[in-house]
C-alpha cells in the first residue's frame, strides 16, 4: 500500500493532512467529501471494525486519510455483531447505557428506539453508520492481523494479515489505529479444584452465554459481582433456572438502571461529576456518590444481600435494574467467593457449601494484542510474548492513546472504562484525526514522555496511578474532549448551563464549538437533557446552584460563581436551531 507521502516521525500533520479547513462546519453541514485522488491520500490501517474502528475510520476519512479496516468477523459491528466468533452479546440482551449515550454524534437512533436498546438494535445501528460513511467497502472482513511492527528505517508500519482464503499479505501503512476492543479475552480467576467440576451444565464464562434456555431447571452458580454477572444471574432467575446463587469477593453497591424514570448514566456521568472529582476532596466525592446510590437505589443489605463497606470507592459500584429486587424475592441467593470445588460441590469462603449443576463466571475481560511486535510491546509495557506476564497490566500510553517512542500509531478504546463507551470512543477518534491531520496541535514528544515518567514514578511509589485503573466515562470524556479542542464552555452557553453541567454527556454536547461544530447542536443538547426530565431549558434547581457554588469555591473559580448567580433561577426558552451562542 503506497501513500504517495513519506512516513516520517511526526506525531502531527503530514504533507497531505495540513490543510483541513472544513468549509460549512459552522453552519452545521456535514464536512464535504474530499476530492483528493486516492493515490495521494495517506493510508491508515484500522484494526477492528467495531464501534471504535468505525468511528476512527469516519473521522480519519473526513480528515483526508484513506482508511483500511481489518476485521476478523464476516461484517462490521465488533462485539455487537451477533453470532460473530468474538461477540460477547446474546440475543435479546439490552444495553447498560441509554440510547442517548449509545450513539455517535452524526447518527441518531430511529424513532421509537427503547431507552435501553437491544443488542440487535445496536448492531443494526453500527451497520447503518458504516454504510452512511462508506466504510463497508473499506473493510476487509474475515481477515486476521498477525503481526504489526514499525520499520525504523522508513518510519512506516509493516502489517501482516491473513484473509479467509488463508493467504498471508504484508503491507506498509503510514499510520495505524489499534481499535480491537477491551473485551478480547474472557478472564477466569483460579479456583482450587475447578477442573473437577462435573455438573451437567459445565463451567462457562459470560462471554459464551447465549440465553437462559440451556440452564432451565438447573442449579446455577454465577461467579462475579460486575454488570455481566448480575445480568446473567437475573435472566436465569427470571427464565427457569431451578436455583441461582451469586458469589462475589465483596458486595458492591448496586445502582438501578432507571432512577425515577431517568437513565442512571444521565445522572451519574455528568460534567459536574467530572469537575467535582477533579476539584473536591475524595472523601466528599465518595460521600456524594454514596448519597446518590443509596438515595435512589437503596443499600444491598436492605434487600437481603450482605452489607457493603461504607465507602463506595472501597466497596465498588455496579449496575442492575433487577438484581436486588430478585434477591429480596428470594429468587437469587448471595454467597461469598469460591474457596474450592470438588465434583459438584462448591465450598465458599465462609465455610458453607452447596451443590450446583453449572457455574458461569462473569469476571470480566482483557484485551488481546498478540499481533504487536516486540518493540511495540516493550514500549507500552506488555510482556515480550503474548500470554506471558499474568494479568493484563494496562497500556503505558499518553492519555490512553499515544506513545512518544511510537510515532504513527494510536490506540483507541484500550483502557478500562466505567460507563457508556460510544461517546468517548468518538471523542478519542476525533482527537487522533485532528492531531494527525494538523487541525489541532499534536502532543509533543517531550510532553508525552514527561507524563509517562511521572505516572511511572507514582506507580513505583505505590500510588493509585500505578497499574491498571478503571476510568469513569465522564473523566474520559473530558480528557479527550479537552485534548481535541471540543469541550464546551458553559459560560458561552448560559441557556444550556443546566444541561451541560447536570445533563448527559451526549455526543451533541461536544459539537457546540471547535472542529466539526454543528448548528443544530444546541437544540440537540437541550432535547437530550429534557428527554428524561433533566431539564434543557430550565434554570438551576436550588440544590444544583448550591452544588455549583461549592464547586466554584473549591476551584477558586469566580467566573463559575458569577454564572451561577446569573442563571440560578432563570427559565430559558428552549434552544432552537438558530439559538445564538451566548444568548440568554
Amino acid at each position: 500500500s503506497s501513500d504517495g507521502v513519506p512516513g516520517g516521525d511526526s506525531f502531527g500533520a503530514n504533507a497531505v493532512g495540513d490543510a483541513r479547513a472544513v468549509r460549512g462546519e459552522r453552519a452545521g453541514r456535514m464536512p464535504p467529501t474530499r476530492r483528493t485522488p486516492p493515490s495521494v491520500m495517506p493510508s491508515v490501517a484500522i484494526l477492528g471494525a467495531g464501534p471504535g474502528g468505525l468511528v476512527a475510520a469516519r473521522h480519519l476519512q473526513a480528515a483526508g486519510y484513506r482508511p483500511t479496516l481489518f476485521e476478523q468477523a464476516d461484517g462490521v459491528g465488533g462485539q455487537w455483531r451477533l453470532g460473530a466468533p468474538a461477540s460477547r452479546v446474546w440475543p435479546g440482551m439490552r444495553t447498560n447505557s441509554s440510547r442517548v449515550l449509545t450513539a455517535f454524534g452524526d447518527l441518531a437512533h430511529p424513532e421509537g428506539t427503547p431507552v435501553y436498546p437491544s443488542a440487535e438494535a445496536v448492531g443494526a445501528y453500527l451497520e447503518r453508520y458504516a454504510e452512511r460513511f462508506g466504510l463497508v467497502e473499506r473493510t476487509r472482513t474475515g481477515t486476521r492481523v498477525e503481526h504489526l511492527e514499525r520499520d525504523e528505517r522508513t518510519g512506516r508500519w509493516q502489517l501482516r494479515s491473513r484473509g479467509s482464503d488463508g493467504v498471508a499479505r504484508t503491507e506498509s501503512f503510514g499510520r495505524v489505529v489499534v481499535a480491537t476492543g477491551w473485551c478480547g479475552r474472557p478472564t477466569t480467576p483460579h479456583v482450587e479444584g475447578l477442573g473437577t467440576f462435573v455438573g451437567r451444565g459445565g463451567v462457562t464464562h459470560a462471554a459464551d452465554y447465549r440465553g437462559a434456555e440451556p440452564f432451565r431447571g438447573l442449579r446455577v452458580l454465577v461467579a462475579g459481582g460486575g454488570i455481566s454477572a448480575l445480568e446473567v444471574a437475573s435472566e436465569l432467575a427470571l427464565h427457569g433456572a431451578a436455583e441461582v446463587v451469586v458469589a462475589s469477593r465483596r458486595q458492591r453497591y448496586v445502582l438501578q438502571k432507571l432512577l425515577a424514570g431517568v437513565p442512571a448514566d444521565h445522572v451519574a456521568f455528568t460534567r459536574f461529576a467530572a469537575l467535582a472529582a477533579e476539584s473536591l476532596p475524595p472523601a466528599e466525592v465518595d460521600a456524594g456518590l454514596r448519597a446518590l446510590v443509596v438515595g435512589t437505589s437503596g443499600s444491598p443489605e436492605q434487600y437481603g444481600a450482605p452489607r457493603t463497606a461504607e465507602s463506595v470507592f472501597a466497596a465498588g459500584l455496579t449496575l442492575s435494574q433487577t438484581f436486588l429486587p430478585l434477591v429480596a424475592d428470594g429468587r437469587i441467593a448471595v454467597r461469598p467467593w469460591l474457596a474450592r470445588v470438588d465434583g459438584r460441590e462448591v465450598r465458599f469462603a465462609d465455610g458453607s457449601a452447596a451443590t450446583f449443576d453449572a457455574i458461569v463466571f462473569g469476571t470480566g475481560y482483557e484485551p488481546e494484542l498478540p499481533f504487536l511486535g516486540a518493540r511495540v510491546r516493550a514500549a507500552v509495557g506488555l510482556a515480550p510474548s503474548p500470554g506471558e506476564g499474568g494479568a493484563f497490566p494496562g497500556l503505558g500510553l499518553y492519555k490512553h492513546t499515544f506513545h512518544p517512542d511510537l510515532p504513527g500509531i494510536a490506540f483507541l478504546g484500550l483502557f478500562e472504562q466505567i460507563g457508556p463507551h460510544l461517546p468517548t470512543l468518538e471523542l478519542q477518534a476525533r482527537w487522533i484525526a485532528y492531531a494527525w491531520s494538523g487541525r489541532i496541535a499534536a502532543p509533543r514528544r517531550e510532553t508525552m514522555a514527561a507524563a509517562l515518567a511521572a505516572a511511572a514514578a507514582v506507580g513505583a511509589a505505590g500510588g493509585a496511578a500505578g497499574g491498571r485503573q478503571a476510568v469513569p466515562m465522564h473523566a474520559a470524556a473530558r480528557l479527550f474532549a479537552t485534548a481535541a479542542g471540543v469541550e464546551p464552555d458553559p459560560h458561552a452557553w448560559p441557556a444550556l448551563a443546566r444541561a451541560l453541567f447536570f445533563g448527559p454527556l451526549s455526543p451533541a454536547s461536544f459539537r457546540l464549538s471547535g472542529p466539526d461544530a454543528l448548528s443544530d447542536a444546541p437544540a440537540r443538547v437541550a432535547l437530550d437533557a429534557a428527554a428524561f426530565g433533566a431539564g434543557g431549558d430550565r434554570g438551576l434547581t436550588p440544590d444544583q446552584a448550591e452544588q455549583l457554588r461549592s464547586l466554584a469555591d473549591a476551584r477558586g473559580d469566580a467566573r463559575l460563581a458569577a454564572l451561577v448567580d446569573r442563571i440560578g433561577g432563570t427559565t430559558f426558552r428552549a434552544p432552537g436551531p438558530t439559538l445564538a451562542r451566548g444568548a440568554a
